[in-house]
């Protein structure tokens, strides 16, 4: 594998920005999640928002790795709202290099912290924010973007102070 860098996401990413999304979403959120989320988070769904995702401003990092997609994030305001790592990737030092990246962002959206929701049932996404120096304020009433009207997902609320760099 090659060294794997960060760049901005392209309209042309959004098929494999939700080949990767969709299994992680899967593998972190099956069994964890109500099932109203489950009956509108289609393996379509993904495609579609990859599509609208990729154009935001602010909001379309990905890890190229020998020119695919390994792994992307996705950072709104001051909230870290998507990681994922493609199944291949994990283990490989992605997520980290996502993670700072999404901290960056934070901070130079002008935010002196930066937070993100991990559902509880996620020990493995949990125990990594952890490690990455992220500290749990508990559980919390997410609000899930869905069309029809957000859906209430129990979730713990990570945060983290961030520093925008000189």
């Amino acid at each position: 594998m090659s060294e794997p860098a960060l760049r901005a996401a392209t309209p042309g990413d959004a098929a494999a920005i939700a080949a990767i999304w969709y299994p992680g979403w899967q593998d972190a959120h099956l069994g964890n999640v109500p099932d109203a989320l489950l009956a509108v988070r289609t393996k379509e769904s993904f495609g579609e928002r990859a599509a609208e995702r990729v154009v935001d401003p602010g909001t379309r990092t990905v890890v190229a790795d020998a020119g695919s997609v390994a792994g992307f994030v996705m950072v709104v305001g001051d909230e870290v709202e998507q990681v994922y790592v493609s199944a291949a990737h994990r283990g490989s030092g992605v997520a980290k290099l996502l993670l700072a990246e999404a901290e960056r962002l934070v901070a130079e959206n002008g935010h002196p912290v930066a937070w993100l929701a991990v559902v509880a049932g996620n020990t493995r996404a949990r125990r990594f924010y952890e490690r990455q120096g992220w500290t749990d304020e508990g559980l919390f009433e997410h609000a899930a973007p869905h069309g029809d009207g957000p859906i209430t997902v129990p979730a713990h609320r990570y945060v983290k102070p961030v520093r925008r760099a000189r």
